[in-house]
């Protein structure tokens, strides 16, 4: 989520969530944002100019209030005009700011607009904006669409509190009518929409609200939300992604059932296990859920490819590795798999023995792909160990990532995540996590994401993130008396848990 100089609308909640994991709370970005507004205000129009402050019941509403307080505290005449019912301010953090001008019975006029009969001519030298905000989708509906055409009708200077009312944040889209905005205050960065619309605004002036850089360089609860796939009251099987499995021997035999039940876990819909005979039958004892796939003999092999071409035409994700095994004729074998998934289009997670024997035989990658090594295996693949601090490490790991072509999750204390362009880091997992496993189910939490058509390097950053919560959660209740299986339970906890925090 390191993004580029603009960002949609959910990308900049995942922002302030993350900012706020960090120690930065909503309340004091809000603070932030509305004494912005003001001081913008101040520094354009004289001590007593008149402002109408013009609020919906949302968090652009809640800007707006904390706006209008500060005008007054800087000697101007205030109003603030709320569109709907004011009880039916339920953000926190709006309501806090609403509360608070609402004691100020002296120094400002609040006015509550429940219908579209009630608004009145604006006469005042300024009207802030705070009616909608990034939430929009579609036409305005009234009677936002009679305030915004009241707004525009006013000779008052009009400021915008991060997006023009009537625009859509994320495209730029304007369906029908929209606030004529002189100035508008976008917060962090301008919203993917101002690029395709740049005329929306006569004036845009992005503005910091305290939010920290380590807020897209450091992976946080913002990364869960931004990738979570919300699942449909109409969904079916297979609508919320399949994914493909590749790995096991006659050795190594749980790996791949960790994998597959970590994508389970994370609400994947179906998940094709393929391993050798040898390894089926203890595969297939972990759940009754996992569908497995005999592959003849007791490891991968050429031979194995071609029921497993057969498989790739039912999933929309692959990971290779999981207990595979370094057999001469298995390296073979997962060059050329790699190579037909290429040809499928398939994104690719390589993993494990995955990944030594992509190492051994490197072929040209065709699909996306995510590599999770280690750091042997890193030295593997690149020929070179990543040394130094973390963000030394990144410089490393970033070369690499454009080397392969591919992202790069360097697992370690501080997980390293590039694209080779951008690289961001995750802070989440502990020691005990060094139990074997633990990275089979990160595996699993990748080729999940991935399954559900999510941006390789964003798919990379959340699983990384989640494996790592999940493992810290254990580790609080067991110490690092770890065993993979325990993360299983954890991990819809820990996304819930993300998702209830969202901004």
């Amino acid at each position: 989520m390191i993004l580029g100089d603009y960002i949609t609308g959910k990308e900049m909640i995942a922002i302030e969530m993350n900012a706020e994991a960090l120690g930065v709370s909503t309340q004091l970005m809000m603070e932030n944002a509305g004494r912005a507004i003001a001081n913008e205000i101040a520094s354009r129009f004289p001590k007593g100019s008149k402002v109408v402050a013009v609020s919906g019941v949302t968090g652009n509403g809640g800007d707006a209030f904390t706006a209008a307080r500060h005008l007054v505290c800087q000697g101007y005449e205030v109003e603030s005009w709320v569109l709907g019912d004011p009880k039916n301010i339920t953000l926190k953090n709006s309501r806090v700011n609403y509360n608070a001008i609402d004691h100020m019975t002296q120094s400002i006029n609040i006015k509550a607009i429940r219908d579209s009969s009630l608004i009145e001519p604006i006469l005042a030298d300024v009207v802030i904006d705070g009616l909608i905000g990034t939430s929009l989708r579609g036409p305005l509906r009234p009677p936002f669409l009679q305030m915004v055409q009241t707004i525009n009708a006013s000779d008052a200077y009009k400021v915008s509190v991060d997006i023009p009312t009537g625009m859509e944040a994320s495209t730029g889209d304007i369906h029908g009518e929209a606030v004529h905005a002189d100035l508008t205050l976008t917060f962090h960065k301008p919203k993917t929409g101002y690029k395709n619309n740049p005329g929306a605004t006569k004036e845009l002036i992005p503005t910091s609200i305290g939010i920290p850089p380590e807020a897209e360089h450091y992976v946080g609860p913002g990364d869960i939300f931004l990738t979570h796939h919300e699942k449909s009251p109409n969904s079916h099987k297979g609508l919320s992604g399949s994914l493909l499995v590749v790995g096991g021997s006659e050795t190594y035999s749980g790996a791949p059932a960790l994998t597959s039940l970590a994508a389970y876990r994370l609400g994947l819909d179906l998940v094709y296990t393929a391993v050798p005979e040898s390894a089926a039958q203890v595969v297939a004892s972990y759940s009754p859920s996992l569908i497995t796939c005999k592959l003849k003999g007791e490891r991968l092999t050429i031979e194995s490819l071609t029921h497993i071409e057969k498989i790739l035409g039912k999933v929309s994700a692959v990971a290779i590795g999981p207990g595979l095994g370094m057999a001469d004729d298995t390296v073979e074998a997962v060059g050329k798999l790699v190579e037909m998934v290429g040809e499928s289009g398939l994104p690719l997670v390589l993993d494990a023995d995955g990944l030594k024997a992509y190492a051994n035989n490197p072929v040209k990658l065709a699909s996306p792909t995510v590599f999770t090594p280690h750091g042997r295996e890193f030295k593997l693949l690149i020929g070179e160990t990543a040394k130094g601090n973390h963000l030394q490490k990144g410089e490393i790991v970033s070369d690499a990532a454009k080397k392969l072509g591919g992202i790069v999750l360097l697992k370690g204390e501080v997980d390293i995540i590039s694209d080779g362009d951008y690289t961001r880091f995750n802070w989440t997992g502990n020691p005990g996590m060094t139990v074997g496993g633990t990275g089979d189910l990160l595996t699993g939490l990748g080729g999940c994401y991935l399954a559900q058509k999510t941006k390789p390097f964003y798919a990379a950053c959340s699983a990384a993130y989640l494996n790592g919560k999940a493992g810290d959660n254990v580790a609080k209740k067991k110490g690092y008396h770890i065993l993979p299986e325990d993360l299983l339970d954890e991990f819809p906890e820990v996304v819930e848990n993300c998702l209830s925090h969202r901004v």
